[in-house]
């Protein structure tokens, strides 16, 4: 989805604060898929609750902002588990409130049973997470709710990475977010983009964010989509 300028705003502020919660790190790492990334984006560093209830206001702001439709929301475990409970509160803060669900990773045999957790998975499900990076954790979510009789409707992510994907150690077309996008026919709304980290980089002065711009543009170049 595009962002309109109010949105790129929003996508700016919600950059500015990854870095300042050293949620998003700079120098050199190693993804899942292999390459040397000159910048990290970890989620699971939003934690406290000044942090995370500032992110959930990035996700709900932006879901709202979107226009996208959907009845409730589902969290595919670990990060997502936080992230739909979070954003829940959030919404209903700002005057819809959404029931959520989550899964457990392995099946539970006493109690309630089963493998979903929450509220009844039922009409338009959004999933959100925190990046999609190979997009097993959609397909799986995606088969978790259709299994349930529900619709997935979409997907909300924090950061999408806009680079290209991997199958069998090639480099795809089409990035992660692209191919859940073209594959299920799902909206992806993401908070901020890679071009949003490259817009807030090109308006920095610190020595550390200005030297750290030309390592993410040569990134971009070889990998981006």
């Amino acid at each position: 989805m595009n962002n309109s300028p109010a949105q790129d705003t929003l996508a700016q502020d919600f950059v500015a604060f990854a870095v300042e919660s050293k949620v998003l790190r700079f120098g050199e790492f190693k993804t899942k898929a292999g390459r040397l990334s000159p910048y990290f984006f970890n989620a699971g560093l939003f934690d406290d609750g000044a942090k995370l209830g500032r992110l959930a206001e990035f996700y709900a702001r932006r879901l709202v902002a979107s226009g996208l439709q959907f009845d409730m929301l589902f969290g595919p475990a670990y990060k997502g588990i936080t992230l739909a409970a979070a954003v829940a509160i959030e919404l209903a803060r700002l005057g819809q409130n959404k029931p959520f669900a989550y899964n457990r990773k392995e099946a539970k045999d006493h109690g309630e049973g089963g493998t979903l957790v929450g509220a009844p998975v039922q009409g338009r499900v959004l999933i959100i997470d925190d990046v999609i990076s190979a997009g097993t954790s959609v397909r799986e979510s995606i088969e978790m709710i259709k299994a349930a009789g529900a619709t997935p409707c979409g997907v909300t992510i924090a950061l999408d990475r806009q680079e290209k994907a991997t199958a069998d150690g090639q480099d795809a077309a089409e990035s992660a977010v692209q191919q859940v996008q073209q594959h299920y026919g799902l909206p992806v709304v993401a908070i901020a983009t890679l071009a949003d980290l490259m817009g807030f980089l090109d308006g920095q002065s610190d020595p550390a964010l200005v030297a750290a711009r030309p390592a993410v543009q040569a990134y971009r170049h070889r990998y981006g989509v």
